[in-house]
């Protein structure tokens, strides 16, 4: 199977676990196979290459979830980036492109496409194996997942399937409606629209020349910033004739509250947490190490890391978002491809953060033009190189670094190194990279 995964998100829903950088499917509150915590994408991927060994899958996401997808899945995984936000449509349509000119798979071939983010089981995929072979028969341009409805939901649109078979046409879509719609729509036996959705490459490319001026996969990323914004539902699926459902009866659901979220984990507490015994329906999910302590709370998630607290009756969590974008602060942790880092300090001309490597990875070689740095080691050893100049580091070692320097640092074993920043302009932007040689 050719699969596109669809990885974007603020990460402002499951805030204070989620930020900017590290959207809710990076967070690793899942339990797997060993019993070690993944991440919905580490899940999704895991569950994928279990029903289809040799499954080619390009995960299309922005240049700030880039570092984040190698750190948890490794370097080899296939990344269609996307330069700006450009809805749906642009977004797919670029992952396709770089399925046939980047990777070389022929525009003959199908693609599924389908959002990185849903909890579901191994029936799930299996279902997405029967999509993949009703594809291939070209009786439709495309072939949707319809998910069946638990409930007449108001955050879903509807699909209404002309027959009742596990497999039908489509006779329209249904916009996301309210309670008393989505009873009427439940009972003309709609499904709902999971997302999920298969095509030949071919079709998704001649429909996009209709729309769009491009040549290839170079031509429109390096023009994408230009490009209008079009959803892949309003300008596709719904003003296409020929369409099938596939319909999926499993268990599925969309995890985009911390209602949702907790609805699905097996530990009731994640990190260092206590509760009594007088408490029920209550979650803890900790990232900090300092302990938490909940006494006779009920329906209540209680989230804690770098970002800030959380305490929130369940069914109000979902209404978090214009909160959470009132707060205006940098980020405070994120995974990197090489390992993380956390900020420890903020203050008007100083950053501390804590920075750790994992074995074997690096930073680029780069300098600061507005800022000193002062390095210590506190764990592991590794080397250092500044301005060309090669030394081992262990514990306790100091290394200063002034403006203008170049410098990396190596790790030998995990390593961690306290940084402090210096300097009365201090951001991100002052970063020039360079090759070692």
């Amino acid at each position: 199977m050719n699969v596109i995964l669809l990885s974007g998100g603020s990460g402002k829903r499951l805030w204070p676990l989620s930020n900017d950088i590290r959207s809710k499917q990076f967070i690793k509150i899942f339990k797997n196979n060993n019993g070690e915590y993944e991440s919905m994408l580490q899940r999704v991927y895991r569950q994928i290459n279990e029903v289809d060994s040799n499954s080619n899958i390009t995960i299309a996401t922005s240049k700030t979830q880039i570092s984040l997808i190698h750190n948890q899945l490794g370097n080899d995984v296939g990344i269609s980036i996307e330069p700006s936000r450009r809805d749906t449509f642009p977004a797919i349509l670029l992952a396709t492109l770089y399925l046939r000119d980047i990777k070389n798979i022929n525009e003959n071939e199908y693609v599924i496409v389908l959002p990185v983010d849903p909890y579901v089981k191994k029936d799930y995929f299996e279902c997405i194996k029967k999509l993949d072979s009703q594809v291939r028969k070209d009786e439709a341009n495309i072939v949707l997942m319809g998910i069946k409805p638990t409930y007449p939901s108001e955050k879903y649109g509807y699909i209404i399937p002309k027959t009742n078979d596990d497999i039908s046409f489509v006779s329209c879509f249904k916009e996301k409606p309210d309670t008393k719609t989505a009873i009427q729509y439940i009972n003309q036996n709609a499904l709902w629209n999971g997302g999920v959705f298969a095509f030949k490459i071919k079709y998704l490319i001649n429909k996009a020349h209709e729309l769009l001026d491009f040549i290839d996969y170079n031509d429109l990323y390096i023009n994408y910033d230009n490009l209008r914004k079009i959803s892949f539902d309003y300008e596709i699926l719904e003003k296409e004739k020929s369409i099938q459902v596939l319909r999926f009866n499993g268990d599925w659901k969309d995890i985009g509250t911390w209602n949702t979220l907790t609805e699905t984990i097996d530990d009731s507490i994640i990190g260092k947490g206590i509760m009594n015994e007088t408490c029920t329906n209550t979650h803890i999910l900790n990232e900090l190490d300092r302990p938490i302590l909940a006494m006779g709370l009920h329906d209540v998630v209680i989230s804690a890391s770098s970002e800030g607290i959380l305490i929130a009756d369940k069914n109000e969590s979902c209404y978090i978002r214009p909160y959470v974008e009132k707060f205006e602060q940098q980020v405070m942790f994120a995974e990197k491809s090489w390992g993380s880092y956390q900020v420890l300090d903020v203050e008007k001309e100083s950053l501390t953060i804590k920075v750790t490597l994992n074995k074997g990875n690096k930073m680029n070689y780069h300098n600061h033009m507005h800022r000193n740095e002062v390095w210590v080691v506190i764990e592991g050893n590794g080397r250092t190189i500044v301005d060309g100049m090669e030394q081992n580091v262990q514990p306790g070692d100091v290394i200063a670094i002034n403006v203008g320097c170049k410098h990396t640092i190596i790790a030998d074993t995990k390593l961690k190194v306290i940084e402090v920043q210096l300097g009365k302009e201090i951001t991100t932007n002052d970063k020039q990279k360079f090759t070692h040689e």
